[in-house]
């Protein structure tokens, strides 16, 4: 007998993007198709899910609103999440299940959830299985104007200024479709360069406008948009990185118009850590949205390390070591299990090199790799 599946559409967006207010939109509708929602607030008092049930959208007594709060559904309730989905579906009683995320969850580790459901035992797979339809993120586009555009400090009491921007652009990266919602009020021209900035981000991005969440349904659900792998590798640094070294990434419609552009930096020779240092907290450069990429030190020639940038905030972190830093007998044999390391094999380097991409408004290009190459160890 073929397994009864259930569409989930995943809501995500920084805090007062209008998720709620898509979301009553999405359960009003009168085509007759019977939604649950789970909503998942990070505090005591789930507020998103009051306004839901102040809407008359869920009256009382109905079972077809689940709240999870004092937790995030990407993290410390991700059993949680995992119990209540396996619920509805079991239940049969609805089509179509919508998921309203924190405003700081990150939602490649609830989208991982729900794909993984089989593995976390039978239990969870009673009456049949959820899958991921879509997953669109809402964007408040004055807020991502100013965000974006050196605009004053945007930080709520419960997230940080730096937090939020590296959420923004997470939450951007993995999603199938932008919602730019509260588009009025911004002018077509800013509105028109946040759609550049989107698809700078994430080039697969479907982006669409709107206000008070005012969106067609049809735009939305039963899109069989989702697909974990390809949104996983959609964000722009990912297709960058993986392309030629010396290619610079050429954009397209919107991107090319609003001057959005992709640049990789590639280089063998170490870096210096002060030096680099240096330069990302007292030298960096204006207009970069987004940077990410591999990295390494002359001070530690065998640890490869990830550079991430996303608004103000830079991270360094461990991500292994080089393939360099093998005896040669493993690396003779993982070199047969992947050709494409040896095609890239330095005879000096070996597999170490700087590879990082920057994604920005109008990048001086010439001034990066020049601050950059001046980081590199004498």
């Amino acid at each position: 007998m073929e397994t009864r599946q259930v569409p989930v559409l995943l809501l995500t967006g920084y805090l007062g993007s209008g998720k709620t207010t898509l979301l009553n939109r999405i359960l009003s509708n009168r085509k007759g198709i019977k939604f649950a929602v789970i909503v998942n607030d990070i505090g005591e008092v789930n507020i998103d899910a009051d306004l839901i049930q102040k809407g008359g959208v869920v009256g009382g007594g109905d079972d077809s609103l689940v709240a999870l709060q004092n937790g995030c559904i990407c993290c410390t309730l991700k059993m949680d999440l995992v119990a209540q989905v396996a619920d509805l579906v079991s239940s049969k009683s609805f089509d179509y299940i919508v998921i309203e995320a924190s405003g700081i969850c990150e939602p490649a580790p609830i989208a991982n959830t729900i794909c993984t459901m089989p593995t976390f035992g039978t239990q969870y797979m009673r009456g049949g299985l959820p899958y991921i339809d879509c997953i669109v993120t809402v964007v408040d586009a004055l807020r991502m104007k100013d965000e974006f555009g050196g605009g004053e400090a945007l930080g709520r009491e419960d997230i940080g200024e730096d937090d939020l921007e590296k959420l923004i652009i997470e939450q951007l990266e993995f999603c199938n479709i932008v919602l730019l919602n509260k588009a009025s009020e911004v002018t077509a021209d800013e509105l028109g360069r946040l759609r550049a900035i989107v698809k700078g981000i994430n080039p697969g991005a479907k982006v669409l406008s709107c206000d008070y969440g005012n969106v067609d349904l049809d735009e939305i659900i039963y899109t069989g948009m989702f697909d974990f792998d390809a949104v996983a590798t959609s964000a722009a640094w990912i297709s960058a990185i993986e392309g030629e070294e010396d290619e610079d990434g050429e954009p397209e419609g919107e991107a090319l118009e609003y001057g959005i552009e992709t640049f990789v930096y590639t280089r063998r020779e170490p870096l210096d850590i002060n030096k680099f240092d240096n330069f990302i907290f007292k030298h960096w450069p204006s207009g970069i949205i987004r940077a990410k990429g591999l990295c390494y030190f002359s001070s530690e020639p065998d640890q490869c390390y990830l550079f991430e940038q996303a608004g103000r905030e830079k991270l360094i972190k461990d991500a292994g070591l080089w393939y360099a830093s093998m005896d040669e007998y493993e690396l003779q044999q993982q070199m047969e299990r992947d050709p494409q390391l040896r095609r890239d094999w330095d005879p000096v380097y070996g597999d170490r090199m700087q590879k990082i991409v920057f994604i920005g408004q109008k990048l001086d290009k010439e001034a990066i790799t020049r601050l950059l190459d001046g980081c590199l160890a004498e």
